[in-house]
């Protein structure tokens, strides 16, 4: 069988690329397209297949202003010639699930979310804009709604990667999703015993995830906090980070699996959609401070494996901190939890459903 890989752009190993990972690995034939292509920031298993990219890689400087090409990315998408593949499966976040793809040839899309900033996160992401900027995309996000509305009718299936996505491809698809979640590869992580006095959030630092709370939060507190990631926010939070407050930058794998194994606790202030990085978290024996919607609520078992916060003001943040130095965490029961995130738990409910869309036990463009 004929399987096509689709996913948005392949820029960074991050979670969204290690659920294509996990399906290329189930299919080690299969062709992947994709956007936009940075090859050495790929692991082996995706950096060795055939990889089609859309003529917007062949562009200067792409790989840094890819993002202002949004309006065009549903064009691109379509351009790819997806005949003679007996199965698609499309990793979306953005319009990948918006391939055309042959009469009677099941799409099966795996997804991430839908995107935020069409939706209820649009406003964090134009306040970044320019004036000129943000006007011209509150022109076109009204079309591109519509587009990405009318291209999920073309799905055979959704598989949602959380309860939380499953309910945002309901109210704005009016379709249901399967949940599965993704997989984290805890075996990379090591629970250990001893832990030292200080704190870690890893994440993209862009508005959503807000980074500035745990920031602001421990500004107040003054305990030690690592901040590991960038992206367009890191110079502002830079500058209003206390002394106590570490940036690192993206650093490799292995560091990360390091600083998680030896701190305190996992911090976590924004709205995930599932959240890979709070599964790892317990994987390396840290409980997770996180704020009580989206995926944490389907990873985090307050009390047991970390402490939930009702709103996200500074405030309530702190106060979780605090109250999770009061409890006693086990290492090895958190990393217990968290093998049941595991990869080949992914693997297994994905052949199903994709069996079931091969069968034709799932059809296309249904509606609730």
């Amino acid at each position: 069988m004929r399987v096509a890989l689709v996913h948005d752009w392949l820029i960074a190993m991050r979670g969204g690329e290690r659920v294509l990972e996990q399906l290329a690995l189930m299919f080690p034939d299969a062709e992947i397209f994709t956007l936009l292509c940075r090859r050495d920031a790929l692991s082996p298993i995706l950096r060795e297949r055939v990889i089609h990219t859309s003529p917007l890689s062949r562009l200067p400087g792409a790989r840094r202003f890819y993002r202002h090409a949004l309006p065009f990315f549903p064009a691109l998408v379509e351009r790819f010639d997806l005949r003679g593949f007996d199965l698609v499966i499309s990793s979306s976040h953005c319009v990948a699930k918006g391939v055309r793809v042959p009469a009677d040839v099941p799409h099966l899309c795996y997804c991430h979310t839908p995107m935020r900033y069409l939706y209820d996160q649009s406003a964090a992401y134009s306040d970044r804009f320019s004036p000129l900027v943000r006007a011209g995309f509150g022109l076109v996000r009204p079309r591109l709604q519509r587009w990405d509305r009318r291209t999920a009718q073309r799905v055979t299936a959704f598989v949602a990667n959380s309860e939380h996505v499953r309910a945002r491809i309901r109210t704005l698809y009016g379709r249901d999703a399967d949940v599965v979640h993704p997989p984290v590869d805890v075996d990379r992580f090591v629970a250990r015993n001893e832990r030292e006095d200080y704190y870690v959030t890893t994440a993209a630092l862009v508005p959503y995830k807000r980074v500035d709370l745990i920031v602001q939060a421990f500004n107040t507190l003054g305990r030690r906090l690592v901040v590991i990631g960038s992206g367009p926010e890191q110079k502002a939070l830079q500058r209003s980070a206390a002394p106590n407050i570490t940036f690192t930058g993206w650093i490799p794998d292995d560091q990360v699996a390091d600083l998680l194994s030896r701190a305190r606790a996992f911090v976590f202030a924004g709205v995930e959609d599932f959240g890979i990085a709070l599964v790892e978290a317990q994987a390396a024996g840290a409980p997770v401070i996180a704020y009580a919607r989206g995926g944490a609520l389907e990873t985090v078992v307050h009390g047991e494996s970390g402490v939930l916060f009702g709103e996200q003001t500074t405030e309530a943040l702190a106060g979780a901190v605090i109250a999770s130095e009061q409890h006693t965490f086990s290492p090895a029961a958190l990393r217990r939890h968290a093998q049941s995130f595991g990869a080949e738990h992914f693997r297994a409910a994905m052949y199903d459903r994709i069996e079931r869309a091969c069968h034709g036990n799932l059809q296309p463009a249904g509606s609730l």
